[in-house]
């Protein structure tokens, strides 16, 4: 029996705080955990945003501008450098996404395995093509999209024979459980003749679970130290101690769910026996 395996991202994104001890703590959760691979997300801050946006006011540990927080909770190269160390000398791959094209040609320089369109870039055709155009086996997050949309991410991915899997996504933070429709996961494999995953923005893990057993090959959740924690993306996230929880549920659903082939145990035989007489 070909038992299938899940590939399990851990989301850092930006809920190291912009701070390397706290990344490396999630890191290695993310480790201890039994996941395939953490996630970041890389922004150059003046091209993602107006001057007009990054200007205006907002109260954070940084400051009292947009500009402030934005680059706060930014790594540069020596961060990234650190971050691709650690996690080859702790066994993990890492990988981002990212929301501009400055960006993703700055992760190229890492030679990484995987590249991730976020939900809110699906629609950017310079990021699409470019990130298409490296070849690289693509996770694409749906939320927000309409079938239109992602017909014509999917119609770049394919130009560029590269090879790619949806992720089945509700983009709210966080996101009520019972908006998560996972009922897509197998529509989206039917429609798209492709690997779907899930990306989750809920509390808890039954929804995740749920989608691993709906036939998710992949599987995002944002994680952090602490909930209560400075950021947008903390309260939609998993504690540390649930992602472990998570990741073995989800080991435990691959095995549950077996092959679809109709058998008969050897246990199973000894109770005929007993109960048939043959």
């Amino acid at each position: 029996m070909n038992q299938r395996h899940v590939f399990i991202v851990a989301e850092i994104g930006i809920n190291h705080n912009g701070d390397l001890s706290i990344a490396r703590k999630l890191i290695d959760w993310a480790v201890l955990a039994g996941c395939d691979a953490v996630k970041f997300q890389k922004r150059t801050v003046d091209k993602v945003y107006t001057k007009e946006y990054l200007d205006g006011y907002r109260e954070s540990p940084w400051g009292t501008t947009q500009r402030a927080q934005k680059e706060g909770l930014e790594f540069g190269k020596a961060e990234y450098d650190e971050i691709d160390k650690y996690c080859k000398e702790k066994g993990i791959e890492w990988f981002a996404s990212a929301w501009d094209i400055d960006s993703q040609i700055f992760l190229k320089q890492y030679g990484l395995r995987h590249n991730k369109i976020a939900s809110a870039m699906l629609t950017n055709d310079e990021i699409l093509t470019e990130v298409a155009s490296e070849g690289k086996y693509t996770f694409i997050a749906t939320g927000m999209s309409s079938y239109d949309e992602i017909d014509h991410a999917v119609d770049i991915f394919r130009k560029y024979n590269c090879p790619f899997e949806l992720m089945h996504c509700n983009s709210t933070y966080p996101m009520p459980k019972e908006d998560a429709n996972l009922l897509l996961i197998p529509k989206l494999k039917e429609r798209y003749g492709c690997d779907v995953g899930y990306s989750g923005h809920e509390s808890g893990r039954i929804v995740s679970t749920s989608a691993v057993a709906l036939g998710a090959t992949s599987l995002e959740r944002h994680i952090t130290l602490d909930n209560t924690m400075y950021g947008s993306d903390q309260a939609a996230s998993l504690n540390v101690e649930d992602l472990v929880r998570l990741v073995k549920d989800v080991r435990l659903i691959e095995k549950v769910l077996g092959d679809g082939t109709k058998t008969l145990s050897e246990k199973e035989l000894e109770t005929r026996k007993k109960l048939r007489g043959c």
